[in-house]
């Protein structure tokens, strides 16, 4: 990475949230251990004095600095009923305009749209706030259900969680799945999950004690290479097929063929970044099957091929 696109800006402004703040530069401001080649240089951006909360941040720069990051981050606003500060909108204009990646967390997003970043384009927020987004600015594709969306050089997420799992997203696209799967570990935090997960699940994820799928997930994980049906982790379960189904909406908000196929794809990734097997390989230990299928899903979820894929990560 040069030096630009190592440079990450975190705008900060009186009435943003801290915990996406504070998220954002626990992420990008510290290298897992063991990864090579040279981290992100992280800097906070605003003009001081800066009240966030029940605290005081001392920037690093002005906002005009953020014109000289590759990426630039926007933590949460605490009131999306105010206009966003004119001179952050002012920066972010001018920032993307010299070409960084402008990043939205949560309720951020509003800033974004009054810059006019997201027109024509498609973007989510909190789910509480999605409504209030599509008729503020119908210009843009607001999507209540996701967790994030990449459009590229501008990018948003929902909230909380969802702020990680974009984070986490970005380090995957700069330095491959092992060191997102690093800084993953070492937040103590599950590793990323796919953007167009419903970022609303009907009812919390339960303790690992207390989680009904404790025991399977890692049963699956150990078997991604084998042929493995809905009726296969039901039985392993102890359970039926419907109720699997309606346990794993609750805790991962998705089906269990979703999640086997993201597993699937995210141990494709690995294997194309860390090893020189064949296509076909990687395919079989995956558990995909063929190249044919593989290629298929990674490209529909990725947007690359497999060959294109590990050019970019191996290189």
């Amino acid at each position: 990475m040069s030096s630009v696109a190592r440079s990450v800006a975190v705008a900060a402004t009186d009435g943003m949230l801290h915990f996406e703040l504070g998220l954002a530069y626990e992420v990008f401001g510290s290298a897992p251990a063991g990864v090579p080649g040279p981290w992100y240089e992280v800097t906070v951006c605003g003009e001081p004095p800066v009240r966030i909360g029940r605290f005081q941040v001392e920037p690093d720069h002005g906002l005009d600095h953020l014109v000289q990051a590759g990426t630039v981050i926007v933590p949460a606003l605490a009131d999306v009923d105010a206009d966003p500060p004119a001179e952050l909108v002012e920066a972010l204009r001018a920032a993307h305009a010299a070409g960084a990646r402008v990043v939205s967390l949560c309720t951020g997003v509003f800033a974004l749209a009054a810059a006019g970043l997201l027109d024509g384009l498609r973007a989510t927020t909190h789910w509480a706030h999605t409504d209030v987004l599509a008729a503020r600015y119908p210009r843009i594709q607001v999507d209540p259900d996701v967790l994030y969306v990449d459009n590229g050089r501008v990018l948003t997420s929902a909230g909380k969680a969802a702020a990680m799992d974009l984070c986490l997203h970005l380090v995957r696209l700069d330095h491959g799945s092992a060191v997102a799967n690093a800084v993953a570990r070492r937040l103590v935090v599950p590793p990323h999950r796919a953007g167009g997960q419903a970022q609303f699940v009907a009812t919390p994820v339960p303790a690992q004690d207390d989680n009904p799928l404790s025991a399977l997930l890692p049963w699956v994980m150990r078997r991604l290479d084998q042929p493995l049906t809905v009726e296969d982790l039901a039985r392993q379960a102890n359970m039926s097929s419907r109720h699997l189904g309606r346990q794993f909406r609750a805790v991962t908000g998705t089906t269990p063929l979703q999640w086997l196929l993201t597993q699937r794809i995210r141990r494709a990734q690995e294997l194309l970044e860390t090893t020189d097997d064949s296509v076909d390989a990687v395919a079989t230990a995956s558990g995909l099957g063929t190249a044919t299928t593989l290629r298929r899903h990674f490209h529909r979820t990725l947007g690359v091929p497999p060959d294109t894929y590990r050019r970019t990560f191996r290189s």
